[in-house]
């Protein structure tokens, strides 16, 4: 039996889910890849970006055009300021992903080159792969904004400096991805494009695959209640759904009809629960350039001290509205982030300080 997936990729035999490729203008991102454009794909955590690459990994493998290469870099992410040692990380890890879509240069070569080039290695290996490649390659660089410092500049400018080669003699495209926009921190100034949340007609066709496989209805007012409560969060969507129909007790029974008051009973749990993903939300509320943004539209108070840097910032995280009025992103958000207040000492409304 499939389910609702609050963790990871979605693997469709395993989970409910949209097809991730559904959620993105595909023509678009093959004609990037075509112009030989190196761009980046943003959003904020579990909204489906990892889904959305491979995926698109898969297909452009599949299509036999390019030869496209899938990497998650967050694993360097441990070694901070260490620029040698995270681009070691990251090398290897490249070279090991290449390795199991069948392609065994890297791995073979990836060591020696390192041993001559030190911290200069991405370069240079790159751009012996894509010569001796019998196809234009493309990367899809994942987290690479959980980088920090000179390791995110090092591989950033290494990544540039052969911009002018490809795709003879480096990558013929690059995606990279993250929550945060890196865009700014490239000379060749990328196109940007952000993955969005689900829309009304996304969760009615996520919560129709469960009833069409265990029987399961929901009525109008719970969709409506899923939607207000997430507005179309792909993870909140998720676990809203997980709670009231694999954990809701008398929901469990599929005979049962979920209705408003089960989610906003499961609304209840997450948010007391305190899971993951909201506790992250809470610890984002330390950072002054967050907290800048989010209690003044707590407290309705004065909101000349954040910049228009701070918004983007903070909209970046998905942590409000992407678009006008500045808001929370969702009623959920605004719940976890008021008590969070707590931990600032700021008094709200009908709150003790």
């Amino acid at each position: 039996m499939r389910y609702f997936n609050t963790s990871g990729p979605v693997v469709a035999e395993d989970h409910y889910c949209i097809p991730p490729l559904d959620r993105m203008d595909v023509d678009e991102l093959l004609r990037l890849v075509a112009w030989k454009r190196y761009f980046v794909l943003h959003a904020p955590r579990q909204t489906g970006k990892t889904s959305a690459l491979l995926a698109l990994q898969a297909l452009l493998n599949a299509q036999g055009e390019y030869r496209c290469v899938y990497v998650n870099v967050e694993g360097a992410q441990a070694m901070r300021e260490d620029v040698e040692r995270a681009l070691h990380v990251i090398l290897g890890q490249l070279a090991r992903e290449a390795e199991q879509l069948g392609d065994d240069y890297l791995a073979g070569s990836w060591s020696d080159i390192w041993k001559e080039y030190g911290p200069g290695a991405l370069s240079e290996a790159l751009g012996r792969w894509a010569v001796a490649a019998d196809k234009p390659l493309t990367l899809l660089i994942d987290e690479i904004d959980s980088l920090v410092g000179d390791s995110l500049l090092a591989v950033l400018r290494q990544l540039q400096a052969n911009y002018h080669a490809r795709p003879d003699g480096f990558p013929q495209s690059i995606i990279l991805c993250g929550v945060r926009d890196v865009r700014d921190s490239l000379n060749i100034k990328p196109e940007s494009l952000r993955l969005g949340d689900f829309d009304r007609d996304e969760i009615a066709a996520l919560l129709r695959q469960h009833t069409e496989e265990t029987g399961q209805r929901f009525r109008t007012e719970a969709l409506q209640a899923i939607w207000t409560q997430t507005m179309g969060q792909p993870l909140l969507v998720n676990a809203l759904a997980y709670e009231t129909c694999f954990r809701g007790g008398s929901t469990a029974e599929r005979s049962r009809t979920v209705t408003e008051a089960d989610v906003l009973q499961a609304r209840e749990q997450l948010i007391l629960r305190r899971d993951a993903h909201l506790d992250q939300l809470t610890d984002k509320l330390r950072e002054d350039q967050v907290w800048r943004v989010v209690a003044p539209l707590l407290t309705n108070s004065d909101r000349s001290s954040y910049t228009a840097r701070d918004v983007e910032c903070v909209r970046d995280l998905g942590l409000v509205a992407p678009d006008r009025p500045l808001r929370m992103a969702n009623p959920i958000y605004a719940e976890v982030a008021t008590w969070g207040c707590d931990d600032r000492s700021v008094g709200l409304p009908g709150r003790s300080p």
